[in-house]
């Protein structure tokens, strides 16, 4: 995509704020138009109002859009990609997760080749592309010498729980919530394998998950914590390196981080403090989206493996 990038945004709520705040930034792209049943008025882009429409079809007939944003809700990602797919020759972001069930991806794997669905779609694992899990994951290409990640222990947590039954009805579980966040970042530092363990805990509010995961060959061991048990947000992921006596510990929330063995700090992440978190996932996944070569995290292939850990049911599988 080398001239201005003609897109087509479906789904106007709270994330979408982010993904046109960031395009907004970019001179490459612009909205063609919108998508949103329940929003009536047309939102403002860079000082214009793209046309707006109640259904992608109506959109599809009257735009040829180069990209199609899908940030709706899940349950609707499915039907929505294979429209946009079917419909137009554009390629197609979903945000995470890619789909809502098993089902959903079988439905899309099994879509002619003739559609193109490895090349056309893309899946906005943005905590992939957050500054600290770029930073650790470079640090961990910089020095081999470290070996391979012999452990990793992640813990997800969303004060949700103070949302009551309003939080299950939107997020469903805190694993359905989280997890495919933290798959998609361990992602960035380890080929994952398989789920190998899930308790879904306190009626869906937490959840104790364990992956199996390669690393420079080595078979390892991921620990998942998700929770909604809490008064704030916190997420953080520590990754270690036994055979070198290496640790990573990175704060998704603080986007900050250090590496350390024994006593000795060897180097640190910060923050500038200026950047809102999400956009500074988001401005480097369109960068990379927009450019001649999307990174393979994004990728249909990365999200057809991740969407199958996240929605698998290991034996032993237990409710607390």
């Amino acid at each position: 995509m080398t001239d201005q990038v003609q897109v087509g945004f479906v789904g106007l709520g709270t994330i979408a704020e982010t993904h046109l705040s960031v395009l907004a930034e970019r001179h490459d792209a612009a909205i063609q138009f919108t998508v949103d049943p329940h929003v009536t008025k047309p939102v403002s882009f860079r000082g214009t109002k793209p046309p707006h429409y109640g259904r992608l079809e109506d959109a599809l007939s009257a735009h040829r859009p180069d990209l199609i944003v899908l940030a709706t809700p899940t349950d609707t990602h499915a039907d929505l990609t294979v429209q946009a797919l079917t419909q137009s020759s554009a390629r197609v972001l979903v945000e995470k997760p890619l789909v809502h069930d098993l089902d959903s991806l079988a439905h899309l794997r099994s879509l002619p080749r003739t559609v193109e669905v490895q090349e056309r779609v893309f899946v906005a694992h943005h905590f992939a592309f957050s500054p600290e899990v770029r930073w650790a994951a470079e640090q961990i290409a910089e020095n081999p010498q470290w070996g391979p990640v012999t452990g990793i222990t992640s813990a997800f947590h969303d004060p949700y729980i103070l949302r009551g039954e309003q939080a299950f009805t939107s997020y469903i579980s805190s694993w359905t919530d989280s997890g495919v966040n933290q798959l998609s970042t361990l992602a960035r530092f380890v080929d994952l394998t398989a789920l190998t363990s899930a308790q879904q805990l306190d009626d869906g509010a937490s959840a104790w998950c364990t992956a199996a995961y390669l690393s420079r060959g080595i078979t390892g061991t991921a620990r998942l914590r998700t929770s909604w048990l809490t008064g704030t947000s916190s997420k953080e992921t520590a990754l270690t390196f036994g055979e070198s006596g290496v640790d990573i510990w990175i704060d998704h929330t603080s986007m900050t981080g250090f590496t350390a063995r024994g006593g000795t700090l060897l180097a640190t992440h910060g923050n500038d403090g200026l950047t809102p978190r999400k956009v500074a996932h988001y401005r480097p996944l369109y960068a990379s989206l927009l450019s001649t070569r999307p990174d393979p995290v994004m990728s249909f292939g990365t999200a057809v493996t991740l969407t199958e850990l996240h929605h698998a049911t290991p034996p032993g599988d237990v409710s607390l």
